[in-house]
């Protein structure tokens, strides 16, 4: 570009004239040259035979050299030398040997020559274009990869990230062809193939951003010492981990209606290995430390990652009939929590739900003063392991959750290692918006992340198990050119348990209970099997209290007829019969009707008792395979059961939940 610019140091215009005519002016040398050379040659090998094979073998040589020295130049380059170089040395041949006046030599060369020499000079006026409409600043990269008419805008520089807007050849090219060269740029730049990434613009196919990170930041393993924002909203940001480029990784789960952000439920994806213990303990801490949040979680591996948090969660069970109840009761409390956001003006979960309600804007009363009602906290239903209940509930389990929650300001947290098809519905997956990506077989990378992340650049199957805590984020909020933006989440070590200790203690002193609302459609569903979270307070064990607080306070999940009935009153004493053998009968015995109903309420009873309030025919028959009644018996019984109203059918073929009742209250006679 500087021969282009004229003589800096001025000297005139005839100075300034043969500094611009330079770079032109060696064609015409060489032009020159192979005249002198023929006239030459022709005085000294005129009509000389040994010459005449000399000179032919030359010009092949050079010619054939040409050609092959120029294998690592563009093609055209590579045949206008070849083509310069034969159709010189052939004139050279014949004018050495007949002369360079003999025939038609003589008009060649004077026609021939200076055609040549143009051709060279156009191509130096193509390459050296200084409004650079011709040139490439990539240094013949994206001719390597097949898109050398694409062009690079202004790069903007920044630590360990290299942004350029490029657009591809109008009418020919689009994005897609960008995004399928994505591997062969990060091949011809010697960097992984996540390290080079392709955001298209969402107003043209053929614009977009393409970015490059030379150096892997992650690569340092950070460990985790503490939630970032303790104390804080549910609705602030949760802290992660961090991109490559050194940012914060963030993830929201409540919406915010001034940035028009939607609530959303969460995915954790990655395979053995990957590190998707310390993402889910990442963002479990970071949930624990806000004020405005309960917890319900379920770990069929017996809470081996989460003991130490265990006690600040609201309610947490270990898989199998617990969860089953567990998943029943979220379903049964999104109708009321929703109803109870609807009568407090709340379209959404905001932070201002979880106080009390002194707002009379927010008033569920009709006279339009404060109803001072409790506050409702954000709940967070997380299903660890979600492959075991998906198994035991069949792939759609959580699909009514899912649908349905976010408007009852409850977000879902769901976390397996292969969230295919075959293990979780479609249905389900589409209302997942959220996701963490970890490590993952190549194979599964489209079961965790959009497909137009994966074409931007994303590819957590490059990292399988090696690279353990690295993770892409997708989730609202976040600006989609982060999406293909690598992470990773701290690590969590032996010395992390005293801190988590910590943090579930201040979870139980400071953290949210469950508002009567939630604590009472869950009680009303899963009876004893839902306690609540024990606080330094209020033990699970509560003690006794005065018998009018009893009358003051209704008790969640009672009908109003049945409040005056004591639960505490001592039951009658044996009554005439009790004491007639119900078990151990002949085979084949058949009870009364009356016998039957009593029988199947004290089965029922046992188990509500202890708190499995999911039953199937498999548990009755067990129950009657003991006492010697016949299977055919259960099956009646459940259906007499349903009909009264003690059973209810759930998501799942053959079972039962138990709707919960209070225990009746007898006096003596």
């Amino acid at each position: 570009m500087e021969m282009q610019r004229g003589n800096a140091d001025g000297g005139g215009v005839g100075a300034f004239l043969l500094h611009r005519a330079k770079p032109h002016i060696p064609p015409w040398l060489g032009v020159g040259g192979i005249g002198l050379a023929g006239a030459l040659g022709h005085l000294r090998w005129d009509e000389s035979t040994p010459a005449a094979v000399g000179l032919t073998l030359t010009s092949v040589a050079l010619s054939g050299g040409a050609w092959l020295i120029g294998k690592t130049t563009s093609k055209q380059r590579r045949l206008h030398t070849a083509l310069t170089t034969g159709l010189g040395s052939a004139w050279l041949t014949a004018a050495c040997l007949a002369g360079p006046t003999a025939g038609p030599l003589d008009d060649l060369y004077l026609m021939g020559g200076p055609a040549v020499a143009l051709s060279w000079n156009v191509r130096i006026l193509m390459r050296h274009n200084p409004e650079g409409s011709g040139g490439s600043s990539d240094g013949g990269l994206l001719e390597k990869v097949g898109l050398a008419k694409a062009q690079i805008g202004a790069a903007k520089v920044e630590p360990n990230r290299v942004t350029a807007s490029l657009a591809v050849e109008q009418g020919e090219q689009t994005n897609d062809d960008v995004t399928k060269a994505l591997k062969l740029i990060a091949s011809a730049l010697d960097l992984p193939a996540n390290a080079v990434r392709y955001t298209p613009s969402p107003d043209s196919s053929r614009r977009g951003e393409l970015v490059i990170v030379p150096e892997d930041m992650l690569s340092e393993v950070i460990e985790w010492e503490g939630p970032s924002n303790v104390g804080g909203s549910i609705a602030d940001p949760l802290v992660i981990g961090r991109y490559d480029d050194g940012a914060p990784l963030l993830l929201w789960l409540p919406g915010d209606p001034d940035v028009g952000r939607n609530s959303t439920h969460g995915l954790i994806a990655g395979g053995t290995g990957s590190g998707k213990g310390d993402a889910a303990l990442n963002l479990l801490t970071e949930i624990l430390s806000r004020r405005d949040v309960i917890v319900w979680l379920s770990d069929p591996k017996a809470f081996q990652d989460f003991g130490p948090l265990r006690p600040g969660l609201d309610w947490g069970v270990e898989g199998g009939i617990d969860t089953e109840v567990m998943v029943e009761a979220i379903q049964g409390v999104i109708p009321a929590r929703t109803r109870w956001l609807g009568d407090h003006s709340y379209r959404q979960w905001v932070p201002a739900a979880a106080a009390v309600q002194e707002d009379p804007e927010r008033s569920c009363r009709s006279d339009g003063r404060a109803c001072g009602c409790a506050g409702m906290p954000f709940l967070v239903a997380w299903f660890e392991e979600a492959a075991n209940t998906l198994r035991a509930l069949g792939d759609d389990a959580f699909t009514g959750i899912a649908q349905e929650a976010r408007s009852a300001g409850i977000s879902l947290i769901v976390s397996l290692q292969r969230p295919s098809y075959d293990q979780m519905s479609t249905s389900t997956r589409a209302s997942l918006p959220s996701t963490i990506a970890l490590g993952c077989d190549p194979r599964d990378e489209g079961f965790s992340l959009p497909e137009s992340v994966i074409d931007a650049g994303a590819h957590p199957g490059a990292w399988g198990n090696r690279r353990p805590g690295y993770c892409y984020v997708v989730t609202p909020g976040i600006d989609e050119a982060r999406y293909p933006s690598p992470g990773r989440t701290q690590r969590f070590t032996p010395r992390a348990v005293p801190v988590m200790e910590m943090l579930a203690s201040w979870a139980q002193r400071n953290g949210a209970t469950a508002d009567p609302i939630t604590a009472g459609a869950a009680s009303s569903i899963a009876g004893r099997a839902y306690t609540g979270r024990a606080t330094d307070e209020e033990p699970v064990d509560r003690p006794d209290v005065e018998e009018d607080a009893l009358d003051d306070e209704p008790r969640a999940g009672v009908d109003p007829e049945d409040q005056d009935i004591d639960p505490e009153v001592e039951l009658p004493d044996n009554q005439p019969g009790d004491d007639a053998p119900l078990f151990g009968q002949e085979q084949g015995h058949k009870p009364s009707p009356e016998e039957a109903r009593r029988l199947f309420a004290q089965a029922l009873a046992e188990f509500e008792g202890a708190g499995q309030m999911i039953v199937g025919p498999k548990d009755f028959i067990d129950w009657c395979d003991r006492n010697h009644f016949s299977r055919p018996w259960v099956s009646a019984r459940l259906k007499d059961a349903a009909l009264e109203g003690r059973l209810e059918a759930t998501n799942t073929t053959g079972r039962w939940r138990i709707v919960p009742q209070p225990e009746p209250t007898l006096t003596a006679a």
